[in-house]
């Protein structure tokens, strides 16, 4: 099992490296025009605010040179002076990105006023996994239930019920639910508020209790939208299960349906459900990019669409890196408990 574990450890930090090595090559040009320039503004503003020093320049000639010298001065310092596909900026643009290091961002600000992209990620990250780690855990709890119970009489009311809705629940966009779940909740019954983003600041002493209430409707819609194909597929590995010979020599001995399902088969049929449930919750936050758009939700994936829409690229590499660590830790995780379940994997 220990060999099991470095082995994969060492496979999924290469795939990480070299994510970010594709990241750096693909944003390395603009990150750079990005970079020196917010270099000029940060140089130009502080010269600005600072009254003493501006007094003691005898005209705009002589200021304009003291500026482009701290430019130059701050650049030679990050190593910007060096060409952006030079092995010592990509070795260190790496190095910085993987240790969170992401600058500032040009155009956004965390709640209170920072522009350091970790800042603006920390303090979003928390509310996408709130969301959507409640949403999928309610989702496989439904899903594997109702799963079962359909897996277990192929071709029952149950079984066709799950299926069918399966079908249609996964054939609509997860957009076009959520508005007609604004449209019925928020302006028809007026139950639910339509924006996701509590109207009151995060210092106030009622925040939690407003962002539970407001992230109920998007709750609802991704549980509408999710728990019928997490049953599909729960009822198909439990369809070939029943079908195995230690089933049926339990259903001759006499123990009892229920028992068989949940002690038996479902025990079985684990470790596919298990690495399942570990990818649909790193990719529940990858996904998230639509549905916060949506409800204007304050995570992730708001924060994905507003940065691509301002090309705000530190907050680009900053958001794509944090959710690939956590699709890799959550497929690492997977990969454990998939050995752990079935030896057959970890000696094989």
């Amino acid at each position: 099992m220990k060999r099991y574990f470095a082995k994969r450890a060492l496979v999924l930090f290469g795939v990480l490296m070299a994510t970010l090595f594709l990241t750096v090559l693909l944003v390395g040009s603009n990150m750079d025009s990005i970079l020196k320039k917010g270099i000029a503004i940060q140089v130009r503003a502080e010269i600005v605010e600072n009254k003493e020093l501006m007094s003691g320049f005898a005209g705009t000639d002589e200021l304009n040179q003291y500026i482009e010298s701290q430019i130059e001065k701050r650049t030679k310092a990050l190593g910007l002076d060096e060409p952006w596909h030079s092995p010592n900026r990509i070795g260190l643009a790496m190095y910085k990105i993987l240790i969170l290091d992401f600058g500032h961002s040009a155009f956004l600000t965390s709640d209170s006023g920072s522009t350091s992209v970790g800042d603006i990620i920390l303090e979003k990250m928390p509310r996408t996994i709130l969301l959507f780690t409640t949403a999928t855990v309610i989702i496989s709890i439904i899903g594997i239930l109702v799963g079962a119970a359909a897996g277990s009489k192929i071709g029952s009311k149950t079984d066709k019920i799950t299926s069918s809705f399966a079908i249609i629940s996964s054939s609509f966009p997860v957009w076009w639910i959520g508005l007609l779940m604004i449209f019925t909740f928020s302006f028809w019954y007026a139950i639910f508020p339509a924006r996701a983003t509590p109207l009151i600041p995060p210092t106030d002493p009622g925040y939690v209790v407003s962002l539970l209430y407001h992230m109920t409707l998007p709750i609802i819609t991704i549980v509408l939208i999710g728990f019928g194909t997490w049953a599909y597929l729960v009822r198909n590995f439990m369809a070939g299960i029943m079908q195995e010979d230690f089933i049926f020599v339990k259903k001759a001995i006499g123990i009892k349906q229920r028992k068989i399902i949940f002690g038996s088969a479902l025990k079985n049929a684990a470790p596919p459900i298990v690495t399942i449930l570990a990818l649909s919750l790193s990719g529940s936050l990858g996904g998230a990019i639509i549905t916060e758009a949506v409800f204007d939700w304050p995570g992730m994936g708001r924060l994905y669409f507003e940065a691509i829409t301002l090309m705000d690229l530190p907050v680009i590499i900053g958001a794509t890196y944090v959710l690939t660590v956590f699709f890799l830790v959550s497929i690492f995780v997977s990969d454990l408990l998939y050995g752990y379940l079935d030896p057959r994997i970890r000696t094989g």
